[in-house]
């Protein structure tokens, strides 16, 4: 299995940088089982490095969001950097930059 990406763990932050350039329904999957591997209760921050996602489909928003469900009720944040116009322009028209910090 290729990594989905890379991973590191500050305290309650964990950071990933996303290493393919597509995350839609072929590697969801396989990103949620990767997620679920590093995870622990202890993370209360999620920092995604997007800067070589090229593309993104409903399955891969799925996924992002499957970050944010991971954190108890109202507690996690999710910030999302290094969008590409066309992937800044799905996350914006699904309004999900309510729910997520975009940052440049």
């Amino acid at each position: 299995m290729e990594t989905f990406f890379d991973a590191n763990t500050d305290g309650g932050t964990v950071r990933l940088k996303i290493l393919r350039p597509r995350l839609d329904a072929s590697g969801s999957p396989e990103f949620k089982q990767q997620i679920g591997a590093l995870w622990n209760d202890s993370l209360v921050h999620a920092e995604i490095e997007m800067t070589n996602v090229d593309f993104i489909d409903s399955s891969g928003v799925g996924s992002l969001l499957s970050i944010l469900r991971r954190f108890p009720e109202d507690t996690g944040k999710v910030v999302l950097k290094g969008l590409k116009p066309q992937v800044q322009a799905v996350i914006e028209l699904l309004r999900l930059h309510r729910i997520f910090q975009l940052e440049a």
